[in-house]
């Protein structure tokens, strides 16, 4: 068989790598970006004595990549895809008899195995671009390596360009490494930020023409997303010379459009490509030497709380900025114009975090369970998943019906596992399908799966009519597909009567199904979230949906896709978890717990009205929630029960165990296991009587304690002239008395508690209850400061007695001594 190719630097190793493989199962190999890697490797191995007539899989982490590969590896032969050479992604396959290499998608590859567990026919599985650590890359090696166990003679190769080989060659056994160095030609990079006050669009706009002045051939731009590019692209049209073609490239495109971007520019004409991610690896667009780089990718982020995969704008990592620096090196020498400073390369993470630690894992939860494993540590991962969010995807799966409750696959899900598709929307075909729906759930499912079949518009029942009504070859082929999820499944019979979409996506959504809530176009879903559409769309005065698709935070989502629900439809279909109960809440505005009658799905109330409250234990519980929101000092607390915490808490910060700290802050933490025993049939903050709080405080200071502290701390001094004074244990800096200073005439010693051990603060009064002195030490006032306090006494007050001596006169309450003696 004749091959035709020039010279790549990957030649130089393929010797290596072909005699590597002959002695060995498992190898990696790193090529830098150019090399020649996807498209030499498989060719190399197929003269190899160990294949003895298997085929040789290769995985693509994308469709482009695998149609691109095989038609170049085809060419090469000169024969067409599907001979020698064939593909297979989804909706699409180009296979026959003669096929020796196969190149998939990842995720064709994993429905591969989990067939044919022993990959009967297969002599080499080659998982190219592995440092992109897709979720489907992460499993399929997973399961090769298991299959490995049955299959020792079974071939497994990773290639990538960047890659942390050092823990990949441990992961497969200390593999050995072939490495092929260098780039087929130079790249000089540029570094051009943009300035502050400028956008990033703006300049980037401006790079891409400043590059078109300066540079010659084509251009490839990485975008974050598809709506940067459109708004790129009109921009460029417009501004470009007219010899500049703007070509998109993203995976919404159909695959015509796709291989319209990466063919090579027309004859005395140059083509600016603007590309998401898609283009960062694998492939080779003919003509392009000079890259603009945004920095920027669009990254799926999963939520496990709320069971949502969001879009968020990120830097890209060292590693893939490398990728794209490589695109522009390809075919000559070439430009990569970065647009940020050459000092923040440091800051940007060495490697993209890969999709099993921040993915939906709910597929990966299932074909495991297929696969025999309820326990991911039994699995050679290169990267273990994360607990929680494969604790949610088991959650989930339960709720679907497919794992049974320890975590065992059932017969339902063997089902939805032998449907390529999402759990959520085989589920859904299979429930529809038992009443009759299967065919229109078929087609839903393929609409929801398929990014842009049916149009952009919100309302999922108006872009499956637009996608039935199409007849691209695109469309053609979803509902080709579907037909053949619905056959699988024997819902081609399709039931008399009409059924919503909405009812039927509710299958696969149950956790997204949403209720409107205040303004039009606010909803609030079953998992908690709330989200959005603008008021001016048609389904925002609806006032239930399914939700699909939604991008943004939890606080402030965009409704993307949905299909509005019946509430009867709910009821209908949801029953079984839908609950009636009473809900008792604390009500801030009159202080007490009201009750409500409710019917609730998930987060959503269906129902609600007033109603009596009948278990007060809870109602006692939520009050004190209420008390403990409110603050401990919204209780009625009399003066004896303020003072009496007040002393515990002195004797708790001087003495500590086993005095009870019963301050504000303290009893706040914990109202409920204090106060509640106290509070039964008691709803409202009115209704707590002083006896109730006795009692609470004596299950925290019992009578032991309370005698034991009236002998240590008293509540009252007893002033000369038998006055029970109230001693103030909550004052800020001391245990405090507040007494008009006549009453302690003749005091010769300080006042004191705790055996005289502990001298109290004396805040002296005048007869008008003014304070006029505050004092530690009596006596010394009596020796010291007086003469001047009397002095200026006599004057404010001169009806009363104003003694030179305060030690020899009588104490008295009244103006003037009884009998208005004079000592």
């Amino acid at each position: 068989m004749t091959i035709n190719f020039s010279p790549l630097p990957i030649d130089d190793v393929l010797d290596q790598l072909r005699e590597t493989l002959n002695d060995q199962s498992f190898a990696l190999l790193v090529a830098a970006p150019g090399a020649g890697k996807t498209t030499r490797v498989p060719l190399a191995l197929l003269d190899a004595e160990w294949r003895k007539g298997g085929r040789i899989i290769m995985l693509e982490p994308r469709r482009i990549a695998v149609r691109a590969a095989a038609h170049r590896m085809a060419q090469s032969f000169g024969e067409k895809v599907g001979e020698t050479v064939g593909y297979r992604v989804r909706l699409d396959a180009r296979v026959s008899a003669k096929t020796q290499i196969e190149v998939v998608t990842e995720g064709v590859f994993t429905r591969m195995i989990l067939d044919d567990p022993e990959l009967e026919g297969v002599a080499a599985v080659l998982f190219d671009e592995f440092h992109e650590r897709s979720l489907d890359g992460d499993l399929g090696l997973a399961l090769a390596l298991d299959a490995a166990i049955l299959r020792p003679e079974l071939r497994i190769l990773i290639m990538s360009a960047t890659l942390d080989s050092a823990q990949m060659s441990k992961q497969l056994a200390d593999a050995p490494l072939i490495e092929s160095e260098g780039r087929a030609f130079p790249v000089e990079t540029i570094y051009a930020p943009s300035k502050s006050d400028v956008l990033l669009e703006d300049h980037l706009v401006r790079t891409v023409l400043d590059a078109l002045d300066k540079e010659r051939g084509s251009i490839l731009v990485f975008l974050p997303g598809q709506a940067e590019i459109r708004r790129v692209a009109a921009r460029l049209s417009a501004a470009a010379p007219d010899d500049v073609d703007v070509a998109p490239l993203y995976g919404r495109l159909t695959p015509d459009q796709q291989d319209l971007a990466i063919a090579p520019a027309k004859v005395g004409r140059r083509k600016v490509v603007l590309a998401t991610s898609i283009a960062q690896t694998s492939l080779t667009i003919e003509g392009i030497r000079v890259v603009v780089d945004s920095g920027l990718a669009r990254v799926p982020v999963y939520e496990p709380a709320t069971a949502l995969t969001r879009l968020e704008t990120r830097t890209i990592s060292q590693a893939a900025a490398t990728q794209r620096q490589g695109r522009a090196g390809r075919v000559q020498a070439g430009v990569c114009y970065r647009l940020w400073a050459k000092g923040q390369n440091a800051a940007r993470p060495a490697f993209d975090t890969p999709e099993i630690l921040a993915a939906d894992l709910t597929s990966l939860v299932l074909n495991l369970a297929r696969w025999g494993v309820s326990d991911p540590k039994q699995m050679q991962f290169v990267d273990q998943p994360p607990t929680s969010a494969w604790a949610e995807a088991v959650v989930l799966l339960k709720d679907l019906d497919a794992l049974d409750e320890s975590g065992q696959i059932t017969a339902h899900g063997r089902a939805l596992v032998a449907l390529p598709i999402h759990p959520r929307l085989a589920h859904m075909i299979q429930k529809s399908a038992a009443i009759g729906y299967g065919q229109r759930a078929a087609d839903i499912a393929a609409l929801v799966s398929e990014h842009g079949l049916g149009g952009e518009v919100t309302d999922l029942e108006n872009r499956l009519q637009n996608f039935l009504s199409d007849r691209s070859g695109r469309a053609n082929e979803a509902k080709s597909l579907a037909r053949r999820w619905a056959k699988q499944v024997g819902g081609g019979a399709a039931a008399k009567e009409e059924v919503s979409v909405g009812r039927l996506i509710a299958y696969a959504y149950p956790d997204r199904i949403a209720q409107a809530a205040g303004k039009p176009g606010r909803f609030r879903l079953a998992n908690g979230r709330a989200a959005a559409l603008p008021e001016t769309d048609r389904l925002a005065q609806e006032k239930f949906l399914v939700v699909t698709d939604i991008t943004g935070q939890a606080a402030n989502g965009r409704i993307r896709a949905a299909a509005r629900i019946d509430l009867d439809e709910i009821e209908a279909d949801f029953s079984s978890h839908i609950v009636e109960e009473t809900r008792l809440e604390f009500d801030a505005s009159s202080r007490s717990v009201r009750a409500r009658r409710v019917r609730a799905f998930k987060k959503l109330i269906l129902a609600d009205a007033p109603t009596k409250i009948e278990d007060f234990d809870e109602a006692a519980r939520m009050l004190c929630l209420g008390i403990q929101q409110l603050g401990v000092e919204s209780l009625p607390w009399t003066k004896a029960q303020k003072a009496m915490r007040g002393r515990a808490t002195y004797l708790h910060t001087t003495l500590g165990a086993p005095w009870p700290d019963l301050s504000d802050l303290a009893l706040q933490d914990d109202v409920t296991s204090w106060l509640a025993p106290c509070l039964s049939g008691v709803i409202s903050i009115s209704g707590i009587e002083p006896q109730m709080l006795d009692n609470a405080l004596m299950g925290l200071l019992p009578w032991n304690l309370r005698n034991q502290m009236d002998q240590l701390l008293p509540s009252h001094f007893e002033a000369p002239t038998g006055s029970r004074i109230a001693i103030d244990y909550g004052h800020e800096t001391a245990p405090a008395i507040e007494v008009r200073v006549q009453e302690l005439f003749g005091l010769t010693k300080h006042p004191a508690i705790a055996d005289g051990k502990i001298p109290l603060l004396v805040i002296l009064l005048s007869p008008a209850h003014r304070p006029i002195q505050m004092t530690r030490d009596l006596p010394g006032f009596w020796r010291g400061s007086w003469a001047d306090a009397a002095k200026d006494l006599k004057g404010r007050y001169p009806r009363h007695f104003w003694p030179d001596d305060p030690v020899a006169a009588k104490p008295t309450s009244r103006a003037k001594p009884n009998n208005g003696s004079r000592r």
